[in-house]
């Protein structure tokens, strides 16, 4: 594995630098400084889940349970919280995470089962709570797209958060839950800057498309907000009245916003990130995300890891309410209703959904 202090050498088109050791393995896989592959391709693999949907009982959560098409994300963003979680497959959270990713192909008919259960008590959703479901792959997989289908039919309320202007394929379903009020859109957008964006997410949709992607959706008449996350103290807390501004010009009706927080491995790979894009920034944007996060990189209580703590999350949160005032727009999203809930219809076993 790098350190911060070797030299970097890239693989092409990724978030991370390198892979980072694996907490949950005795067996590590380690180059020379300067030997690392320069390019890594994406390989994909079936997940085999028996079940769908998984539930939480975090107090940090605006949801109760969610629904994850994919494992990984092939978006790349340099801070992303839920790196670790590939650790649990046997993998690094570093260039792993971004590079082998797994898809659950039977998300559609697994959802559908569930939901056609007698004993089933529909709750609104969130796609995805870990990873995106509209990452570049879905293209191709129509994984969500599939699992939108059948909360369609239902009229099942569903949050979704994305970086991809990828969403907009999806309007149809979109508009038909938006009619029983059962579903809310978060855009999420961390920067206006294109070239930060490129090196930060380099394989989420541009600035541009995310604000397109919001004036596609409200012009369907689906709830639309931005998510202006995650904060980065020092790199980026200077965007969020001009992110503000430019989501409701868009058409966004709420807006929420997160502080960035580096649990695990993720603070191995968000410094190289920052060794290699901005070095002389390094020891300040880090700095600034220890204190917001009570003098550690992700605060351990509840309540306190998603917003921080301290002079610095002070001001961002009074910067983002002021911000948010002027703008016109809410803090919160209209809440989703189960009324007007069915369970599916019988297909006789063939799962028409695309």
């Amino acid at each position: 594995m790098q350190t911060p202090d070797a030299p970097i050498n890239r693989p092409r088109g990724r978030g991370a630098a390198a892979n980072t050791e694996q907490r949950f393995s005795a067996l590590q896989v380690s180059y020379d400084p300067g030997e690392e592959p320069t390019k890594v391709v994406t390989k994909f693999f079936q997940d085999h889940s028996t079940s769908i949907i998984s539930r939480n009982n975090s107090p940090d959560m605006p949801f109760g349970a969610s629904l994850n098409p994919y494992r990984g994300c092939e978006h790349g963003c340099a801070y992303c919280y839920a790196r670790p979680t590939h650790e649990w497959l046997g993998w690094s959270a570093g260039v792993d995470f971004e590079s082998r990713i797994m898809v659950k192909m039977d998300a559609p008919a697994l959802l559908r089962t569930e939901l056609a259960r007698d004993k089933y008590l529909p709750e609104s959703l969130s796609l995805s709570g870990v990873t995106d479901c509209y990452q570049p792959v879905e293209k191709r997989l129509e994984i969500t797209r599939g699992c939108l289908a059948v909360l369609a039919e239902c009229r099942h309320p569903v949050t979704l958060i994305t970086k991809n202007h990828l969403i907009t394929r999806d309007v149809d379903h979109l508009a038909e839950l938006a009619r029983y009020q059962a579903t809310a859109v978060y855009i999420s957008i961390t920067t206006l800057d294109a070239d930060l964006a490129r090196k930060l997410e380099p394989r989420a949709s541009s600035p541009s498309m995310r604000l397109e992607a919001i004036r596609i959706l409200a012009a369907q008449g689906i709830p639309v907000g931005v998510s202006v996350a995650p904060i980065i103290p020092g790199l980026n807390d200077s965007e969020i009245p001009a992110i503000i501004n430019a989501a409701r010009d868009a058409g966004a009706q709420f807006a929420g916003y997160t502080v960035v927080r580096l649990p695990f491995s993720v603070k191995e790979v968000f410094a190289l990130w920052l060794e290699e894009h901005y070095p002389g920034m390094k020891d300040k944007v880090l700095n600034r995300i220890e204190e917001t996060q009570g003098r550690t990189l992700s605060h351990p209580e509840f309540g306190k890891r998603l917003k921080g703590v301290g002079v610095w999350s002070d001001q961002i949160s009074q910067v983002f309410k002021l911000s948010i005032k002027r703008a016109g727009m809410l803090h919160r999203r209209s809440e989703l209703t189960t009324a007007h809930f069915r369970r599916p219809r019988d297909t006789g076993g063939q799962m028409e959904l695309w």
